[in-house]
């Protein structure tokens, strides 16, 4: 066995592990369950301020006037869906970890979502007629928005593993009659084990507070979700994000899904953000959020691979690699590129590692420093991942041109890029070809 062999096989040992640790598993499902939420509300955002805003969207041509009246709609939805976020995945995290601890039910998601209340404040200070009222037993928008995200996916885990524990306890179990419908005993088999777990939950986030004179939520944003925000808003974190995902693309593994678990609460939650601030006519405040991966790291698919294809089609001299980047184009235009991968291949292969790795690493400084500088819009839409190129940067972007020019630079240095290793691909074959002739 070759040492290259036992590094690939180390490297996927690692990956398994990784991937298949439960808490992992339960937050990649659960944000794949949310997604079609928060595209509905970049769907809101978009119409509401292309298309029913009196100041930016078509409603501000006289013939369209009427469509002003509508745009309360359009808010309604947003509210409903990018506002409550950490709400959907307290719950979902919850449901996803009780199926993987062998409860198959929506139970574990109310207690996850229950235990997550109880840890939070439910009054706040509103300013009255310019002076401070306290208002009680209400939930501010801090804790159901993404800025509580990491809070809830703590809780959430924490209190189903409790309850999950519990539950499975002969001692707290009420045994039911048979006569007594399945439904009804499972219930009162949860009981005890619910009223422990939220009491446990209820009273850790209340010594905290009393102990630290800090709220939890406050404590878990500073020290976990605030750092990690502010890493991978910056360019060497997001760069080093992609890096990890394409080397073990090109050992074998998936590597979207070994940085999914990281990078979806992070950007999901930076473009949730930078859509409410869209909505609400205010300034933009992040950079990097999932579109900004879409649009300039992920064009094709992962390696920004569209560019391979027509450096293929422009240099490429093998039939089989021409035939492949024909059957692999039309998935292309809509991001899937396992074709090209599988079928050059890109995965295995040392040659086509180094463009692999590298494009996507130079196209995404590129689209940083296109954004920094103001030339292109920074995504204040979600769009799925699925939109071709060029469509999606103008759409997440809400229409900048800059973006748009921007994804097109970067797809020309991609092509770029790839030729010479689409020639010394040439080359390789033509040598092997000679050396099967001369046998």
């Amino acid at each position: 066995m070759s040492k290259m062999t036992k590094v690939t096989q180390a490297f996927e040992q690692i990956a398994y592990k990784i991937t298949s640790f439960k808490y992992i598993m339960a937050i990649k499902s659960a944000f794949v369950t949310l997604m079609p939420v928060i595209i509905a509300g970049a769907f809101a955002v978009l119409m509401q301020n292309m298309v029913m805003s009196p100041e930016t969207g078509l409603a501000s041509f006289q013939p369209f006037r009427f469509l002003a009246s509508l745009e309360l709609i359009m808010a309604s939805i947003n509210y409903a869906t990018l506002n409550f976020i950490t709400i959907g995945a307290v719950f979902l995290i919850g449901i996803e970890l009780g199926k993987l601890n062998g409860y198959d039910s929506f139970f574990p998601g109310v207690m996850a979502l229950m235990s997550y209340i109880s840890v939070i404040p439910s009054t706040v200070l509103l300013e009255v007629n310019g002076s401070m009222q306290e208002v009680v037993n209400v939930l501010a928008k801090e804790f159901t928005d993404p800025k509580s995200l990491f809070l809830g996916m703590f809780i959430s885990i924490v209190s189903v593993e409790i309850f999950s524990k519990l539950v499975n306890s002969d001692r707290l179990n009420i045994k039911m009659p048979d006569s007594v419908p399945a439904n009804v005993a499972v219930s009162f088999g949860s009981l005890f084990p619910s009223i422990i777990t939220i009491t446990i939950i209820a009273s850790f986030g209340f010594a905290f507070h009393k102990l630290t004179g800090v709220y939890l939520h406050e404590a878990v944003y500073n020290i976990v979700q605030k750092p990690l925000e502010g890493a991978v808003q910056g360019l060497p974190g997001i760069l080093l994000l992609v890096f990890v995902a394409q080397f073990f693309w090109v050992i074998g593994i998936h590597g979207n899904q070994m940085v999914k678990p990281i990078r979806e609460p992070l950007l999901l939650a930076s473009i949730t953000v930078n859509m409410n601030a869209y909505s609400a006519g205010e300034s933009i405040p992040n950079i990097i959020t999932m579109p900004f991966w879409d649009v300039y790291m992920s064009i094709g698919g992962s390696g920004v691979t569209i560019g391979l294809l027509i450096a293929i089609l422009i240099a490429g001299k093998r039939e089989d690699m021409r035939s492949i980047t024909k059957i692999s184009f039309g998935p292309s235009v809509f991001n899937i590129n396992e074709p090209v991968i599988f079928g050059v291949p890109v995965m295995l292969n040392p040659l086509m590692a180094i463009p692999f790795i590298l494009t996507p690493l130079v196209t995404g400084t590129i689209g940083y420093i296109a954004t920094v500088t103001g030339f292109a819009g920074k995504a204040v839409v979600m769009v799925p991942w699925t939109t071709p190129p060029i469509i999606n940067a103008w759409l997440s972007t809400g229409g900048s041109l800059g973006a748009v020019l921007t994804q097109i630079v970067c797809i020309i240095v991609s092509v770029i890029i790839y030729l010479p290793f689409v020639i010394l691909l040439n080359r390789s074959y033509s040598i092997s070809s000679e050396k099967n002739v001369s046998v």
